[in-house]
C-alpha cells in the first residue's frame, strides 16, 4: 500500500508539465488540474526586456549583412546606458550633424543671440543727397528677407535721401571668402556661403540698389565688396534676427545654410573676424572635450552635415544628447525645435500610427547611401530616453529608415 501511495505521488509531483498533451487526461487517478504546473516564462524586467528584443531586431536584420550601422541607446531617467551596437564606430552623420551645431550654439551662444545685418554710410548728406557710401555690412543672417530690404530702404527715406552718389559697398568681412563647404560635392544643391544675403541669394548691393529705385532714390552710385572703415561712419539702422529664430527651419526644415550660418557664429568667438571653418571647429571640439571625448577622434568639416569629410560616432552624439538634456538652457530651445514623429518637419511621414507617433523627437541625416537619426524619445515605462542611429552604406535610403523607424517603436512600446 505504501509503495503504491508513493507511486501514485511520484506521479503526481514528478511528471513533467511538457508530458501533460490533454488537459483532460487525469494521471495517477486525480483530476488533471490538480496537475497543472505553471510553465509560462515571468515577463523580463525593463530595460532586459527592452535589450533583448533590440538584439533579436539587429540579428535578423538583413539589411546589418551590407551595410553599417552604429546605434547607442541611453535612460536620461536612469542614468544609464541602455544599448550599444557598434557605438564607437565614426560614420558620415548626415544632417545630425546639425545636432551638433545646434548644442553647441545653444551651449555657447544662447538662444538670444543675434544675427545682424547693418546699414551705414560715410561721407556728407548734402541736401537730399549723399555724396558718400553705403555700406551693407553682413553677420550671415539666413533669415534677412525682401522684407528686411524694404525696411533698408525705408530708414534711406527716413533721412530725407533722395540721391546717391557714391558707392554701395558689400562688406562681407565676417566670415572666409569660400563660398563652398569642404568636402561638398560640387554637383549638389549647395547654399551660398556668404555673409550678406537676401532670400538666401548672394545678390544684396544689385537688389538693394533696384529697392531704392523703385522708391524713387536716385542711384547715382557703383556697387563694391570693401570693409566698412573704423573710423567716421554714421549708423543708419540693423536688422536682427535670434537663434531661437533661427533654430525651427534649421533643425524642423533641415535647412543647410542656416545651419552654416550658426556654424560661422561660433567661429567668431575664437578671435574675431573672419570667421573661418577652423575657428568654428575649435568651439566644438571645446564641447566634445567638455562631454569627455576626444576631438581628434572625429572629423568636424562644416556645419550643416553636407560634407563628405564628416565623421562621428553614436556615442558622441549620445553625449552631446545627455549634455544638452542636463543643461536647460539647452534642452528648452533645443527639444521645441526637433522633428515630432509622425507630426511636422522631416519626419513628418514616419511612424505614424504606432507608439513613437508624437513622442520621438530626433534629427534625421541623409547623404547619399548614409542616413541617420539622432534624438530623444519617452518608454513605455516613463524613463526618457536618448539615442543616435546612424546607417551607412545604404542603397535604397528608405530600408534603412525603416529599420531607424523599427527601433524608435520598440523604444517607445516595449513594456
Amino acid at each position: 500500500m505504501k509503495k503504491l501511495l508513493f507511486f501514485l505521488l511520484s506521479a503526481v509531483f514528478l511528471t513533467p508539465a511538457t508530458a501533460q498533451t490533454d488537459p483532460t487526461t487525469a494521471v495517477g487517478g486525480l483530476p488533471a488540474d490538480t496537475l497543472t504546473i505553471d510553465t509560462v516564462p515571468a515577463p523580463l524586467p525593463w530595460p532586459l526586456s527592452l535589450q533583448v528584443r533590440l538584439d533579436s531586431l539587429v540579428a535578423a536584420e538583413p539589411l546589418l549583412e551590407v551595410s553599417q550601422m552604429g546605434l547607442m541607446v541611453f535612460d536620461l531617467s536612469a542614468d544609464s546606458t541602455l544599448y550599444t551596437y557598434n557605438h564607437r564606430h565614426t560614420l558620415r552623420p548626415g544632417s545630425t550633424m546639425k545636432l551638433v551645431t545646434a548644442i553647441a550654439a545653444l551651449d555657447r551662444l544662447g538662444g538670444n543671440y543675434k544675427f545682424r545685418t547693418s546699414l551705414y554710410y560715410t561721407g556728407q548728406l548734402d541736401s537730399c543727397t549723399l555724396r558718400g557710401d553705403l555700406y551693407c555690412v553682413g553677420g550671415m543672417a539666413p533669415k534677412f528677407e525682401q522684407e528686411d530690404l524694404s525696411a533698408f530702404v525705408q530708414e534711406i527715406k527716413a533721412l530725407g535721401i533722395d540721391t546717391i552718389r557714391g558707392r554701395i559697398v558689400a562688406d562681407k568681412s565676417m566670415k572666409e571668402p569660400d563660398t563652398l563647404g569642404w568636402g561638398w560635392c560640387w554637383d549638389d544643391d549647395n547654399p551660398v556661403l556668404s555673409p550678406l544675403l537676401v532670400g538666401k541669394k548672394d545678390e544684396f548691393t544689385e537688389r538693394f540698389a533696384q529697392q531704392l529705385m523703385r522708391a524713387g532714390v536716385v542711384v547715382d552710385a557703383e556697387l563694391a565688396e570693401g570693409r566698412l572703415p573704423e573710423r567716421n561712419t554714421v549708423a543708419v539702422c540693423s536688422c536682427y534676427h535670434t537663434l531661437d529664430q533661427v533654430l525651427p527651419r534649421m533643425m524642423k526644415d533641415s535647412d543647410n545654410l542656416f545651419a552654416e550660418s550658426v556654424f560661422y557664429q561660433l567661429g567668431l568667438l575664437q578671435g574675431g573676424r573672419p570667421a573661418t571653418l577652423k575657428s568654428s571647429r575649435a568651439v566644438v571640439n571645446k564641447l566634445i572635450e567638455k562631454v569627455g571625448l576626444r576631438p581628434s577622434d572625429y572629423i568636424i568639416a562644416d556645419g550643416s552635415g553636407l560634407s563628405l569629410y564628416n565623421y562621428l560616432s553614436p556615442q558622441l552624439e549620445v553625449a552631446l544628447l545627455r549634455y544638452a538634456w542636463r543643461n536647460y538652457d539647452i534642452r528648452g530651445h533645443l527639444y521645441p525645435v526637433l522633428p515630432i514623429a509622425g507630426q511636422d518637419g522631416t519626419l513628418e511621414k514616419r511612424m505614424r500610427r504606432t507608439a513613437a507617433a508624437g513622442n520621438v523627437h530626433a534629427k534625421t541625416g541623409t547623404l547619399k547611401a548614409v542616413t541617420a537619426l539622432g534624438g530623444y524619445c519617452r518608454a513605455a515605462n516613463g524613463h526618457m530616453l536618448c539615442f543616435a542611429i546612424m546607417n551607412q552604406g545604404v542603397m535604397q535610403i528608405n530600408r534603412g529608415r525603416d529599420l531607424q523607424d523599427r527601433i524608435c517603436v520598440l523604444l517607445c512600446d516595449t513594456p
